[in-house]
């Protein structure tokens, strides 16, 4: 099935709307749409799949970007202060939550994690703003499954003096993420569940067939 890459008409919405609730909704069918894909895929963690969820086409998308950040933002304790995760997936998360929270008064910096350390120069696995030693940080993630990358950087700031408690992914693929963070004292939430995701995709589908 394919969808249109077109935006709803209303697309201010995504906004200034105070309603996250209707941003929820709004950010689930745009997973749906240019995100979820069924067929036979092998998954980074080297699992075969009948489902893909290519995370980057929601958060390199203008409103999906906006509405990931908004919805973020909101579940981010006070204290928080910088957001983080392993590249290549959580980059443009990070760096959309840091851009949008200097318009909600509340700046919050981006940390970009590398796989590898980084080969001249500084040699570091962390890319950003220096932070005071025990700063809070919180791990984002596009989709969880077994759990490791967003692990890894976990692992990797608290070696840097950061201090990590949570893990927040936008989708969580229910496959031992959520047992392996708190397995190793993390709190996790996500936006979404494949569930969640796999439900709104079969309506969709049922009102265009």
């Amino acid at each position: 099935m394919s969808y249109s890459t077109q935006t709803p008409n209303n697309s201010n919405i995504w906004a200034v709307t105070t309603d996250l609730t209707i941003l929820r909704h709004q950010l689930l069918d745009l997973f749906c749409q240019l995100a979820y894909q069924e067929g036979d895929f092998v998954l980074s963690s080297g699992q075969r799949s009948s489902y893909y969820i290519n995370g980057k086409q929601v958060t390199l998308h203008p409103q999906g970007a906006l509405a990931v950040a908004r919805l973020l933002l909101h579940i981010l304790s006070e204290d928080t202060q910088a957001v983080a995760g392993l590249t290549l997936g959580a980059d443009p998360i990070v760096s959309a939550v840091s851009v949008v929270s200097v318009y909600e008064n509340r700046p919050i910096p981006a940390l970009i994690i590398r796989k590898e350390a980084k080969g001249h120069g500084t040699m570091a696995y962390i890319e950003g703003p220096s932070l005071p030693q025990g700063a809070k940080v919180v791990v984002l993630e596009d989709v969880v499954t077994t759990g490791q990358s967003a692990l890894k950087a976990v692992e990797r700031l608290q070696a840097a003096g950061y201090t990590v408690n949570m893990v927040i992914s936008l989708i969580d693929r229910l496959q031992g993420g959520g047992e392996l963070y708190e397995s190793a004292g993390l709190q996790f939430q996500a936006l979404f569940t494949i569930q969640d995701l796999q439900e709104r995709y079969r309506e969709i589908k049922s009102t265009i067939e």
